[in-house]
């Protein structure tokens, strides 16, 4: 498994570097067909299949995903190294772990011979942006589950997640009228003072609110002597009950201009809905610890900060639990690192999971 772990970190596979992400997704699918799996892509997302064996329960849907925040090169600065129980290396943490201790239980489950249900498993190549084209493939395949388990990091210590805020990005975007700023100021409307009014008002219908809202970034203008014509900004919103995100994200949509002649529109770059907690969630996560007790594993589990494809799931009402992928620590820093030991834990829980009849 180390070895397998290996060859992942090594081919960087940051989001949107399409021949970076070729590279891995060609070696995961011959992992995947090797260890069992019917292998398809819809579009740059994996899509993998075991049929059941001798059993009729239902259809468990793993997620996981494949693209990492870090650049090509990350490599030189944070090179692969194993020392003891810490693995570290771009991504092995978040979530290349996940996808050996998947594949390795797999690989014993197929060969085992044993009785067990239909699993799927799709493996995202845009989830650290937010999966905006993964979503509907998403909300597709959970229809089809009676249960989802998420391959994302665990929180420290290893417990499960058993809900996540809900995370958007939105754009608002402003159009204005260039024109001199000095010798026909008039004539122009500023697109930049537009939208900076725009992200006042916006933080007044957060306020007091338990939202958390950051402008990440703002782009606009040209020249100082050049009345700005373009602006727009990129805001990062979480969201811990449907109703706030309703009422915020239904304001964003609502946005009108302020200024004569002044074009406004807003935009949904990714959206995850918020998972909240539910009894559905819960009888997943005691049948999940009852089987880790009985391989002498401890776990619980409660809500995350962060969000992932499981808040897809979790949203729609589907019993869903996250975080099985192994425990370790540093995701999106330069200390990253997973537990070896960690992944062979894991990998012993994801067979017992998989061996189950039915998890519901």
């Amino acid at each position: 498994m180390l070895d397998a772990l290996r060859t992942y970190t090594l081919l960087e596979s940051p989001t949107g570097e399409a021949r970076a992400l070729a590279a891995l997704a060609e070696v995961l699918e011959a992992d995947a067909a090797r260890a069992g799996f019917a292998t398809a892509r819809e579009g740059d997302h994996l899509m993998w299949t075991l049929p059941a064996r001798d059993t009729k329960g239902g259809e468990v849907l793993l997620l996981s995903h494949y693209d990492t925040v870090w650049p090509v090169g990350t490599l030189a600065e944070m090179p692969w190294s194993v020392d003891d129980d810490t693995v570290r290396g771009p991504g092995v943490y978040d979530t290349k772990a996940g996808l050996v201790a998947l594949l390795a239980a797999v690989e014993r489950v197929v060969a085992s011979g044993k009785p067990h249900p239909e699993v799927r498993v799709i493996v995202v190549a845009d989830e650290e942006v937010g999966s905006p084209t993964a979503g509907d493939l998403v909300r597709a395949e959970a229809t089809r589950a009676t249960a989802v388990l998420g391959l994302e990091p665990p929180h420290p210590g290893g417990d499960l997640k058993t809900g996540r805020r809900g995370s958007t990005r939105a754009r608002i975007e402003v159009t204005g009228i260039e024109s001199h700023a000095a010798l026909d100021p008039e004539a122009g409307v500023n697109a930049i003072d537009e939208l900076i009014d725009h992200l006042v008002a916006f933080r007044a219908v957060v306020a007091g609110r338990p939202v958390l809202l950051n402008t990440g970034t703002i782009t606009g203008g040209g020249r100082t002597n050049v009345v700005a014509g373009h602006a727009h900004a990129d805001l990062g919103l979480r969201f811990l009950n449907p109703d706030d995100e309703q009422a915020v994200l239904g304001a964003l949509a609502t946005l009108t201009p302020l200024r004569d002649r002044a074009e406004v529109s807003t935009r949904l770059l990714a959206h995850r809905p918020t998972w909240r907690p539910a009894e559905a969630t819960d009888a997943l996560l005691n049948r999940i610890a009852q089987v880790a007790a009985g391989l002498g594993q401890t776990l619980s589990g409660r809500p995350a900060d962060g969000a992932a494809d499981t808040n897809t799931t979790g949203a729609l009402g589907v019993p869903t639990v996250d975080g099985l992928a192994p425990p370790g620590g540093g995701a999106h820093a330069r200390h990253e690192w997973v537990s070896h030991r960690g992944i062979l834990s894991r990998t012993d829980l994801l067979e017992a999971l998989l061996h189950q009849t039915s998890l519901m």
